[in-house]
């Protein structure tokens, strides 16, 4: 059993000394991909799934032409991770085959993850054109409707998804969407940014007020749910009323105000833990808060028995090693390694690849002043409505009567100048990559309304994975 006492002190361990070291300017970026089967796609739909043996034939080529040394299989064989030891950019499927993603080792200057990304992505897309398959820049697959809902082939993934299904188990705890395999067709594009001691308390809470005026910048995931449900930024969606949001500390936004780290431990200990590894057994069970987790005997739960082929249940002890494998997914999310993770944010087009690094990066270097500006704000943030809320009404597309929309947009102008304040002091030349979302706030648009502008137009759905893409 461990003490709140020695969870606190677990936590503070992991999450919050690696930030007492002089914090560095580098920029970590992640980014997944839809893949699209393009196939005899016809005007309006994308009529056949993707064929995995198309993308498995394309991982091998990848490893071979890049010369990825470390590769790791699925229980089939099939590459699903493979890292470039030098540099550590890592090729990786994300829970199923339907999802790719490019990981870059952190970099000073962003030119140089987009050089190594220019790289990779023009090999991956002649690799798959070949077989009429391609990636494209939307934060949902296209063709989620008609893919395979298949999870890699591994214990971690199995179990993830047999977990997020289970939601069925919980009643209307949560108003449950009906999408347990989100995580094979939403995508992101998120950075990582290194973070000191001194001022952590004020990325987490300036990074969070800022949540609803990149829901405006970087929507790029129109979803519709029904006719009373319709998004432009969906993720959020996904993630909340899944199992993940059944402890709402898990998700979204930090729904108060911190002042201390003493309050960024204590937040981290309401959050819930639901996987861990026993000899090597990915075990799922029921989302426990730390507290209540640790202070337990012992915990029910299931993995994948490979000798069955099928999950098989488990019963064990909590060990304070378990903490490593608390899976949070805050838009701003600190993480062990010294950074915080910006990660609400949908894949981007293709053209605007960098243009999420760019932001976060130029805005941290001038954090002060993007704190200074959303403190003061009246017109938007001082109408009554939490952070949350307003993000949640800028991700529908709706706005309350009274919140003048040149005045959203005019805020959104003001944050991109900060951050290009920010890169111009970082003396990079990476302001560069802002271009395309000033256009987006002179033009009172974002990638989610012109995809909607376009379907309405009556553009084919290939046509704009093209453009995308």
């Amino acid at each position: 059993m461990v003490t709140d006492q020695r969870l606190s002190e677990a936590i503070y361990d992991k999450y919050i000394r690696p930030t007492e070291r002089p914090a560095k300017r580098l920029v970590g970026v992640e980014l997944e991909y839809p893949i699209v089967n393009l196939t005899d796609a016809s005007h309006d739909r994308i009529l056949r799934p993707v064929d995995f043996d198309v993308v498995h034939r394309m991982a091998e080529l990848f490893v071979v032409k890049f010369d990825f040394s470390s590769v790791t299989r699925d229980d089939d064989g099939f590459i699903y991770n493979a890292e470039d030891e030098k540099t550590g950019d890592i090729l990786s499927f994300d829970c199923s085959y339907n999802t790719i993603e490019f990981s870059f080792g952190a970099v000073e200057d962003i030119h140089e993850v987009k050089k190594r990304f220019d790289r990779y992505y023009s090999f991956v897309q002649d690799e798959l054109a070949k077989n009429d398959h391609m990636i494209t820049g939307l934060g949902i697959n296209p063709g989620y409707e008609v893919n395979v809902a298949q999870p890699v082939a591994n214990g971690r993934y199995r179990m993830l998804y047999r977990h997020l299904q289970s939601y069925t188990k919980y009643g209307d705890i949560i108003p449950f969407h009906k999408y347990p395999h989100f995580g094979m067709f939403s995508c992101a594009s998120q950075v990582q940014l290194d973070v000191n001691i001194n001022n952590l308390v004020e990325i987490l809470n300036t990074f969070t007020k800022l949540e609803p005026i990149k829901a405006v910048i970087l929507a790029n995931s129109a979803f519709k749910v029904d006719e009373n449900r319709k998004f432009l930024a969906s993720r959020d969606y996904f993630w909340k009323y899944s199992l993940h949001g059944i402890n709402p500390h898990n998700v979204d936004d930090y729904d108060t105000v911190l002042h201390s780290i003493d309050e960024v431990v204590n937040y981290i200990k309401t959050m819930s833990l639901y996987c861990t590894d026993r000899d090597g057994k990915y075990i799922n069970f029921k989302p426990t808060r730390l507290d209540e987790y640790f202070a337990s005997e012992t915990i029910e739960g299931e993995y994948y028995s490979t000798e069955l082929g099928k999950p098989a249940e488990i019963t064990f002890k909590p060990q304070p090693e378990d903490l490593e494998y608390l899976r949070s997914f805050k838009f701003n999310d600190l993480t062990y390694r010294g950074t915080v993770e910006f990660r609400s944010v949908c894949e981007q087009p293709v053209k605007d690849v960098m243009a999420t690094a760019a932001f976060h990066a130029g805005l941290k270097k001038k954090v002060r002043d993007l704190t200074i500006l959303l403190d003061t704000e009246k017109d938007v943030y001082q109408q009554g409505y939490s952070v949350g809320e307003l993000r949640k009404m800028f991700t529908t597309g709706s706005c309350p009567g009274f919140i003048n929309q040149n005045r959203i947009y005019s805020v959104a102008k003001e944050v991109l100048d900060i951050a290009k304040t920010g890169l111009v002091e970082r003396g990079l030349g990476e302001e560069v990559f802002l271009d395309s979302l000033y256009e987006r706030v002179e033009n009172k648009t974002n990638p989610a309304i012109d995809y909607v502008r376009m379907r309405k137009e009556g553009r084919s759905i290939s046509d704009i994975i093209r453009e995308y893409a």
